[in-house]
């Protein structure tokens, strides 16, 4: 099926739309619930105000992402690994990660 400048809500359920390709299309206000998105992959997409509950995102790769402002909790971090990013301001458990930094910085230094 083809939908081309078409204003419509939708309403879809119980159904499969493996391999469907969504270009310049407005999804604001849309829900998914229950819906497997494995190996999706997005590009060039606005996701300010996005709410994520309840996921399962093992093995993300997040590159090039502007997650200012972003609150992260009851989130499992283990093994990830951060790399090459600004962190000014970001905190873990109310510190600073520059403070832990700095810490971790000054412990092997002392060694």
């Amino acid at each position: 099926m083809k939908l081309e400048g078409v204003i419509e809500k939708l309403e879809v359920n119980r159904s499969t739309l493996a391999g469907s390709n969504f270009v310049d299309v407005n999804l604001s206000g849309a829900c998914f619930d229950d819906v497997n998105m494995s190996g999706w992959t997005a590009k060039n997409v606005n996701l300010a105000g996005l709410s994520v509950e309840d996921a399962n995102i093992s093995g993300a790769r997040i590159t090039d992402v502007n997650l200012s402002g972003a609150r992260l909790s009851k989130v499992n971090l283990m093994g990830v690994s951060i790399e090459g990013c600004l962190v000014e301001g970001a905190r873990v458990d109310g510190v600073l990660l520059s403070e832990l930094q700095a810490a971790y910085r000054a412990a092997q230094e002392a060694k």
